[in-house]
């Protein structure tokens, strides 16, 4: 297993926690969806570290583990702020583009990546965001500079949580630094909502769905997070970028949303470019 299989196995968990979303989305707002989704998480992989880790982590790994959740807890809200403000056609495209900063991220710290495989990653960037720019939903909602500026943020920090997480990790250690991470992360999320005095503890309903949520939630950064072990582990970050265009996939199966020509034609695209980055 390599770091672009652990990051279609993410792809794969927020494809199918993201159509959930779609599902629930109209009866739990964003701090009553993230904070019970990311604290099922946390509490599933402490349960784990403690009865699977045998490493012992460096205080420099801590760290780095805590400032990966910080950071993707502030990510979270800044993507469900910039859906909640401006259309998935214009959202979806900017913060998909995080591999980008990965990967130039992995270049600037000595990592080899080939022009052709800089390539496959800006087509697999840009048919996600094809995929999405031809979504089947016309909204006529314009996109706003606020949107932009959330969804900018969103893939900022995508990026730095998932380059923070790969370097908190080591053999034997990776289920503690994900756990100590999701602390992190369940913690600026209810700082957030106390600071905006938004509810945080979901409708009883939502529960069962929402704790799905937040089991795949878990694999899929635990997963890009485990990629730090392997050769090239910025392309986990690249095989996750495609959990939107897994969506679009999953929503028209069991949600039967319809998919368009365009977006069949930048889903083809993606997985052309996926086929060859596993060479």
């Amino acid at each position: 297993m390599g770091a672009l299989t652990l990051g279609l196995i993410a792809a794969f968990s927020w494809g199918v926690h993201d159509t959930m979303v779609r599902y629930i989305s109209q009866k739990v707002g964003v701090f009553r969806s993230l904070f019970p989704v990311l604290l099922t998480g946390t509490l599933v992989t402490t349960i784990l570290a403690f009865a699977l880790d045998t490493g012992s982590m460096t205080g420099q790994a801590r760290v780095m583990a805590l400032l990966s959740g910080l950071v993707f807890g502030v990510t979270g809200v800044s993507f469900f702020a910039a859906l909640a403000i401006g259309p998935v056609r214009v959202v979806a495209p900017v913060v998909a583009s995080f591999p980008i900063l990965s990967v130039a991220w992995a270049v600037a710290n000595g990592q080899s990546v080939t022009m052709l495989q800089w390539l496959a990653v800006l087509v697999i960037v840009g048919g996600c965001g094809f995929a999405a720019m031809s979504s089947a939903d016309e909204e006529a909602a314009p996109p706003t500079l606020r949107a932009v500026l959330w969804s900018v943020l969103a893939a900022v920090g995508f990026a730095l949580s998932f380059a923070l997480g790969q370097l908190s990790v080591a053999d034997g250690t990776e289920l503690t630094a994900i756990a100590i991470a999701r602390v992190g992360a369940v913690g600026v999320v209810v700082l957030i909502a106390l600071i905006l005095r938004k509810p945080v503890l979901p409708v009883r309903s939502a529960l069962p769905i929402l704790l799905a949520m937040g089991l795949l939630d878990a694999i899929a950064i635990g997963a890009v997070m485990v990629a730090g072990n392997y050769a090239y582990p910025a392309f986990a970050s690249v095989g996750a970028s495609i959990f939107g265009v897994l969506t679009i996939i999953f929503a028209s199966i069991f949600l039967k949303e319809p998919v368009t020509r365009s977006q069949w034609m930048g889903i083809v695209i993606v997985f052309v470019a996926i086929g060859y980055l596993a060479l």
